[in-house]
């Protein structure tokens, strides 16, 4: 079995507790401040939201169902010792009329409970979008039990949030009057709001809801990467998906891996107002996020420094320490390596060949026979904060070749051009060359160089540490040399 445990320096620190219209759950998390890591993720489906959506006010079942996880979850982080909590309310207990009642309830547990206006949860939603795409620009929508918020992002941060009766719990109701009159008091209910977008941007989607569509979509076509979060498709395929989707009865489709039972019976109505969705706003594309509402309150306490760090690096850089792999030392051997970049492409930025540096030497301190599985694993199934697919698609190219291999799996030109796939097979084979030639050492690194020149890949040698050329080492240069259309030589 493949290593995919976090490490063990992973300490719990801060936690969550969201109190929404369908789940109430507790986040625990650990790991790098700007991609921490989930260390425990629990939830009870109250459905909190069904009786407001039904007469104004929180069901006693239901209330007392949420009270009892709470009481769970603060013992447990009693016994954990963790002092560091958010307790946040949305729109289920800001719409009840005994919403007060119920927080009071709340308070006499030990915690403190924040209740969010619908603007705040909307913000809040959005920076959790932020923090895990920096370069977000367009409309983030997040779809919970009691509402649907929705705020546009840019370079300049959040504005115009809006949060709308629309939550799942209520969509069979309003979509009881056919797919039409669904229509208007959708659209009815964002021209009251004096909501809209501008045509052609990216919707950013949130919500467990709207991630259930996602493994949906990407079932229907087929995608290399079974993780929901980072998938992208473009409006007019998602609509189409969306339209067929709302038009089935939920006890005639088909089980979706990662899907539970009561995902997939309300898969209809989420697609439904999708599909609504995506015509009043016309977006180019879909994006969807793990990252919202809970990683927001995260985002919002981060330290501007903290802020400032590249997602991607900083969880490759816990992930990897597991394996007895020091940043700086995968920060030598990138440093080394630079040679093999592409001189025609620009696709490979620094960051990511850091990235990918760091995967393959951890690669090798894995058990051979379980290294052909680690691309993929690592690559494509494991969650990275700030990874686009073609970014997954560049590290599993990178892996790959790192093995020897320069064979690459049909499914990943789906996600990347050739000539990023190119590039990175350059860093998986230069890392390669590094590990054999110099076994990672700063002595080794430091007295060595990789050098273009002429036309030649050009491994330059200091006397004393000349002893560590062999016929392995001139192998790794040809093969690299080759790739790169230059001819190999050894000074």
């Amino acid at each position: 079995m493949t290593r995919l445990s976090r490490p063990s320096a992973y300490v719990p620190t801060r936690a969550i507790i969201d109190i929404g219209s369908n789940t109430v759950r507790l986040v625990i998390y650990g790991g790098p401040a700007r991609a921490p890591d989930v260390l425990h993720n629990e939830k009870v489906t109250a459905r909190l939201g069904k009786g407001v959506a039904e007469n104004g006010k929180l069901g006693q079942r239901a209330s007392a169902a949420a009270l009892a996880s709470l009481a769970r979850y603060r013992t447990l982080l009693d016994l954990k010792g963790i002092t560091d909590v958010d307790v946040v309310a949305t729109a289920a207990v800001r719409d009840a009329a005994n919403g007060e009642a119920f927080l009071e309830r709340i308070r006499a547990l030990g915690l403190t409970p924040r209740l969010l206006s619908g603007e705040e949860e909307a913000i809040t939603s959005a920076h959790g979008v932020i923090g895990a795409f920096s370069a977000a620009r367009g409309v983030v929508g997040d779809l919970g039990g009691g509402s649907l918020e929705l705020v546009d992002i840019d370079a300049d941060g959040c504005r115009h949030g809006t949060s709308l009766p629309l939550g799942t719990l209520r969509l069979p109701a309003l979509r009881a009057g056919g797919e039409r009159a669904f229509g208007q008091t959708v659209a009815k209910m964002l021209k009251r709001a004096d909501w809209r977008a501008d045509p052609g941007s990216t919707l950013y989607l949130v919500g467990g809801s709207l991630r259930a569509f996602a493994r949906h979509a990407m079932t229907v076509v087929s995608w290399p990467i079974d993780d929901p979060h980072g998938f992208e498709i473009a409006a007019a395929p998602a609509q189409a998906i969306a339209k067929s989707l709302a038009r089935r009865k939920p006890e005639t489709l088909q089980p979706v891996p990662g899907l539970s039972s009561s995902r997939l019976a309300a898969l209809p109505d989420t697609a439904d107002l999708l599909f609504v969705l995506i015509r009043a706003l016309q977006p180019a594309r879909l994006v969807f996020s793990s990252w919202g509402l809970r990683e927001g309150l995260l985002w919002e306490r981060m330290q501007a420094g903290v802020r400032l760090q590249d997602p991607l690096v900083a969880g490759a850089a816990a992930f990897t320490s597991e394996y007895g792999i020091a940043a700086g030392t995968a920060a030598m051997v990138s440093g080394w390596t630079s040679a093999a970049r592409l001189p025609r492409t620009a696709w490979g930025t620094e960051h990511l060949r850091l990235t990918a540096t760091m995967l393959c030497l951890a690669t090798g301190m894995v058990e051979p026979n379980l290294r052909g599985d680690l691309a993929r694993e690592w690559a494509l199934r494991k969650r990275w904060i700030g990874a686009s697919p073609a970014d997954r698609a560049m590290l599993a190219a990178a892996m790959i070749a790192n093995t020897g291999r320069l064979d690459l799996p049909v499914e990943l030109g789906r996600l990347a051009p050739a000539e990023q796939l190119g590039e990175a097979q350059a860093w998986g084979l230069a890392t390669r060359l590094c590990r054999r030639f110099s076994g990672n050492t700063a002595q080794g690194i430091s007295g060595s160089a990789l050098t273009v020149e002429d036309g030649m890949l050009v491994l330059t040698v200091q006397p004393q540490i000349a002893v560590l050329l062999n016929e392995g080492v001139e192998r790794d240069l040809k093969t690299l040399a080759a790739h790169l259309g230059l001819k190999p030589q050894v000074r």
